[in-house]
């Protein structure tokens, strides 16, 4: 079919960018009341929610992705003076409900999110128990965006404190006795997309109001610099870590907290390694860095003398993921082949052995303190919903499991590997049904940045697009840390388009094998991933067969002048302040890199009009360049989809991801078959 596209007026606006004149024609797209804006917004979805709802794909995968996603899912719980607190979700609820025991009493429901709202969209986004478990501090977040609100629930009452946080985004608690330390953005209003600056650590006593709230930290001269406290178990310290923006490579001060006259201490600058807090142990903190050891290692810092530091547990082999300093041990998680193993230390370094995973997956938490016996591991893989193991001194047992809709013996998991084009070798994760024949539709995922890596995962929404024979290959590209942090550094600033070429090299190795076709291989991605895919649409068009780009960065010259986006620049550069960054993101940026009279793939890009992480625009500018580019009307659809009551993704309904599932794998599903 012909799809016909509106006009989207086209402005005179240009901006100079070191000698070079660059026009900016949607610069009204940015400002999300601009009417244009939200007649653009209305027009965009009049096309594309009819053509989704009109593909018998969509219908047909929606129904069976609704029943894979009806199973029981539990996170792992935190425990405080005998109280222990969980989420779980029974199934289809739009938001998990939270549980607690006390002292090993029956389970009861303790706060249930889905009655705060009328369609799921209020969601908790962060919690915290104090040291006795009678207070839980959490957070709210509203339509997906970062802004979140803070409430003081008693778990024995189960009512609510008079006390509530405004201004929070990323806020942390970490509890005293009488209340807990935060970080928030002074000034910030709701909706807004300026920038985030002076983020400082309060502290929050129980019972009194926020205005009353003492500042704790704070450093004016570096209003980018991010802050976040942590108390030490033992209650003797509050460490402060300190970013730039998503670097890893952070400093830490401490300072006693009776001290409360007294100047922080500086442990470690930030900009030169990571440095993860693990606890204060004998004098020392405990930390995970990868200072002199890509791989990782854990040393003991001198509390009394910075300077003085040892060495508790080498770097190995195997890159670590995180470490948790619970129960006694140092439990650190590595990564082998893109999953995860886990490994117990005395504190003194000393390897005690392993705790056995029941499969090759992904921990996503361990819960638990220094001083108690308990450690609480979440984890999940590609057919193992989210499922929480309890080990205390030396045994291991389920907390709980959840069920599954299909059967795992169903299924065929592989490890392979491309050659990029540098000669390095790739990592993917090949997925699919026994019953499926080669070539097939293909799902290729990556995402490639922010030291993230991409580790096995439960989709509900996946599996049910491999019983409709589809193929799903995940890839493990430079930018994340797979393979340690030089595998980071090799896909980031000038060395981004490494990134890339690992993604083509996956693809080519997934054709020349005879998994799948150029014209059935579907790419997909979200975020910086979203960025990825849009880069490779530009880049080797005839290399797929559809595209789908989950809320993307794609104007890589204004990224960084809304709300989170300065964060940023140390990942990708700033195009207005480094000539060098400007000359090797005008290469990629996908906003710039639009050409008339290119035959594009069927491209779908998602995006939600409360985003405050990746702002809108970027979607918008994107789609509007690219039907612009087109003439106005294609064969082949360029369809945006913004999603209403929704932002980045954090705290989405369950309803409102089954519905983008269905139509994301039925646009695939459609185009790739």
């Amino acid at each position: 079919m012909s799809f016909r596209y509106p006009t989207a007026r086209r402005s005179d606006v240009e901006d100079d960018y070191h000698g070079t004149i660059v026009p900016d024609p949607y610069r009204w797209a940015e400002d999300p009341e601009h009417p244009e804006t939200r007649e653009f917004v209305r027009a965009q979805n009049a096309i594309t929610m009819p053509y989704l709802a009109s593909l018998p794909e969509v219908s047909r995968l929606r129904q069976r992705i609704e029943e894979v996603w009806d199973i029981p899912r539990t996170g792992a719980p935190k425990r405080r003076g005998g109280t222990t607190v969980w989420a779980h979700n029974d199934g289809l609820l739009d938001q998990p409900q939270f549980f607690m025991t006390r002292d090993g009493s029956e389970p009861e429901l303790l706060l249930d999110p889905n009655t705060l709202s009328g369609d799921g969209a209020v969601a908790v986004t962060e919690w915290s128990l104090s040291p006795d478990g009678r207070l839980m501090a959490y957070s709210l977040a509203e339509a997906g965006s970062d802004q979140q609100v803070a409430k003081v629930l008693d778990t024995v009452t189960r009512g609510h404190l008079d006390d509530e946080l405004h201004e929070l985004r990323f806020a942390g608690f970490s509890w005293l006795d009488n209340g807990f330390f935060y970080s928030r953005f002074p000034g910030i209003e709701p909706g807004t997309t300026g920038l985030f600056k002076d983020m400082s650590v309060f502290f929050h006593e129980i019972g009194t109001s926020q205005d009353a709230d003492p500042l704790v930290f704070a450093n004016p001269d570096a209003p980018d610099l991010l802050y976040y406290g942590s108390v030490t178990d033992d209650h003797r310290f509050l460490v402060i870590s300190e970013f730039d923006g998503t670097s890893h490579e952070n400093g830490l001060l401490v300072r006693a907290i009776d001290d409360v006259d007294g100047e922080f201490t500086r442990v470690v600058d930030h900009g030169v390694a990571s440095h993860g807090f693990l606890a204060h142990h004998d004098g020392h903190l405990l930390v995970q860095t990868n200072l002199d050891a890509p791989n990782g290692r854990v040393i003991a810092i001198s509390v009394d003398d910075p300077h003085r530091q040892t060495e508790v547990i080498p770097e190995g082999a195997r890159p670590i993921e995180v470490a948790g300093a619970v129960a006694g041990r140092i439990v650190m998680v590595t990564l082998e082949e893109a999953s995860h193993r886990v490994s117990l230390h005395r504190l003194d370094g000393t390897q005690e052995g392993e705790i056995a995973l029941p499969d090759l997956g992904t921990v996503e938490a361990i819960t638990g303190r220094l001083q108690d016996p308990i450690v609480f591991i979440g984890f999940q893989s590609f057919l193992r919903p989210p499922s929480v193991l309890q080990w205390e001194e030396g045994v291991t047992s389920m907390f709980a499991e959840s069920g599954t809709a299909v059967d795992p013996d169903d299924f065929i998991v592989e490890r392979r590997h491309a050659v990029s084009s540098d000669g390095a070798e790739v990592g993917m994760f090949l997925i699919r049904h026994k019953s499926t024949g080669l070539p097939a539709p293909t799902e290729m995922y990556g995402y490639g940045g922010y030291s993230i890596n991409v580790t096995p995962a439960y989709s509900p929404s996946r599996l049910a697009w491999m019983e409709a024979g589809g193929v799903v290959a995940v890839t493990n590209l430079r930018g994340g840390t797979e393979n340690g942090e030089e595998w980071h550094r090799q896909g980031m600033l000038d060395r981004k388009q490494q990134t890339f070429d690992d993604f083509y090299a996956c693809a080519e190795h997934l054709i020349e094998s005879g998994v799948t076709t150029p014209g059935q291989l579907g790419i997909r991605g979200g975020s910086n991933g979203g960025l990825l895919t849009a880069v490779a649409m530009q880049q080797r068009p005839e290399l797929f067969g559809a595209v789908v780009s989950h809320v993307p960065v794609t104007d890589m010259y204004r990224y960084q002048h809304f709300t989170a986006g300065r964060f940023w620049t140390v990942e990708y550069g700033d195009a207005a302040t480094d000539v060098e960054a400007f000359r090797y993101l005008t290469a990629y940026s996908p906003l710039h890199n639009v050409e008339p009279g290119v035959e594009y793939p069927p491209l779908l890009v998602l995006t939600a009009e409360t985003d405050d992480r990746v702002v809108p625009m970027h979607s918008h500018k994107l789609i509007a360049e690219l039907q612009h580019a087109a003439g106005g009307e294609s064969d082949s659809p360029l369809l945006e989809r913004i999603e209403t009551r929704a932002g980045h993704g954090l705290g989405k309904p369950t309803s409102k991801l089954i519905d983008e599932a269905a139509d994301v794998y039925g646009f695939m599903l459609h185009h790739l078959s």
